[in-house]
């Protein structure tokens, strides 16, 4: 089966957050492994990066299906989302399922049909 290229791009602000939920990659990366299965998404590879105790955390799992990535600010109770999915993948569960674990007071979204040929308005 041949995927067509298109998909949803879902864009995640989430605020409010416990800043211990946003320092240990190992935690974030089984958490976005977690959302992508979720998804019903495969994933290739992932890579996290923590910047030290007590301090943010950044990472990307590749999908077959495009990705998934996710930075942190635990200063800032802040962590910023980029979801992007292709195929019979459902980027809205892994987001339900970030949302779930990291309990956002404040969760700004916004969704992006991904198509060839459609111009994409900046504004």
């Amino acid at each position: 089966m041949q995927h067509q290229p298109r998909g949803r791009h879902v864009l995640a602000d989430l605020s409010g957050i416990d800043a211990a939920k946003l320092t240990s990659c190992g935690t974030i990366e089984r958490l976005l492994r977690a959302a992508a299965e979720a998804a019903g998404a495969h994933v290739l590879h992932s890579h996290f990066h923590g910047f030290g105790p007590g301090q943010g955390v950044t990472g990307v799992a590749l999908l077959a299906e495009s990705h998934i990535s996710i930075h942190t600010w635990p200063e800032h109770g802040y962590a910023a989302a980029d979801i992007f999915m292709c195929g019979d993948a459902r980027p809205e569960l892994a987001l339900q399922m970030l949302q779930s674990a990291l309990a956002p007071q404040s969760c700004i979204v916004q969704t992006v049909e991904r198509t060839p040929g459609r111009a994409i308005d900046p504004n």
